[in-house]
């Protein structure tokens, strides 16, 4: 998942802490094994090879994946999807190399992008692709979708109640509350300000999932290109700087934010305000532009000067 995950336990004897610890950080290799698309051996790897062929059975939690994925998709109008395994390699974004595709490259990508050209059977687990050339990328809910596994883990296997999780500082999830506090303090970075912050939010119990193109781009012609796609037009989303989303678990807050992120400012405030349980914090593409806060409280969000808005 190109990036380093850390594990923070309440203060605890070395000998049991450790132990839970590196387990939990196993669990989220055994993810990225199955879900990476850098493996040949790995296991979405072997399905985008064979899905295009024949229907092909998968173990019951990728499947499980895949339908939670398709359910995202749906909620989000298209603003989420996994299926643009060809657009993000016509972008060159898959090996970290840019490039502007040729027209006739982005069609044959966009002939081959979407969740509507993935079939699911779930009595058989079985996956097939309508097209061809469909690919699979987890790109956007996979470090969310291994925190969560790893924080079952320890949860289930470890009795372990109060721990802060995180891949890259831009999937967080927190499990309880640190001894004698509310909840989990998390600063929220300014995406091109370095040194700043937006603020601090709180989690007990929740996620944080941040996305924004600081780190992935490239210019051409003095524009900026951002590794976010719009799987429903083709090419970089634009109007958003970075957003952050707070929800039930890390996977739904990672999916989230790239689907805030895809839909722009005005959509994104529609959509959180008919889904008053996902709070987000907003930061318009503009020059000393002020984020936007919503269906997040003062105590859930803190910044000097920033109101909260609530539907």
């Amino acid at each position: 998942m190109a990036t380093e995950f850390e594990i923070a336990l309440p203060v605890m004897p070395s000998e049991f802490a450790i132990p839970a610890a590196q387990d939990a950080l196993d669990c989220i290799d055994e993810i990225e094994q199955e879900l990476t698309v850098y493996r040949d051996d790995s296991e979405v790897s072997e399905l985008n090879r064979a899905a295009g062929i024949a229907m092909t059975t998968v173990e019951p939690r990728l499947f499980s994946l895949l339908q939670r994925c398709a359910q995202l998709t749906r909620l989000t109008e298209g603003a989420f999807d996994i299926a643009t395994g060809a657009l993000i390699q016509a972008w060159g974004f898959q090996r970290r190399q840019g490039r502007i595709p040729t027209v006739a490259e982005r069609t044959i990508a966009m002939a081959a992008t979407g969740m509507r050209f993935v079939a699911l059977n779930e009595a058989s687990r079985g996956v097939r692709f309508l097209r061809p050339q469909v690919s699979l990328n987890f790109g956007a809910i996979g470090k969310g979708d291994a925190l969560d596994q790893a924080a079952i883990r320890l949860r289930d296997r470890w009795q372990i109640r109060s721990a802060l999780l995180h891949g890259g500082a831009s999937s967080v999830l927190a499990l309880g509350t640190p001894p004698g506090h509310q909840g989990w303090v998390i600063s929220i970075r300014h995406p091109w300000e370095p040194g700043q912050m937006l603020g601090e939010v709180v989690l007990k119990d929740q996620a944080l999932g941040t996305s924004a193109a600081t780190y992935q781009f490239f210019e051409h012609e003095r524009k900026r290109y951002g590794h976010i796609l719009d799987p429903r037009q083709g090419r970089p989303a634009e109007g958003i700087a970075q957003v952050s989303v707070v929800a039930n678990d890390a996977a739904t807050a990672d999916a989230l934010s790239t689907a805030l992120y895809v839909l722009g400012v005005e959509r994104a405030e529609r959509f959180c305000r008919a889904h008053p349980h996902v709070g987000a914090i907003i930061l318009p593409d503009q020059p000393g532009a002020m984020p936007l806060v919503l269906n997040l409280t003062r105590h859930d969000f803190r910044q000097a000067g920033v109101t909260s808005s609530t539907p």
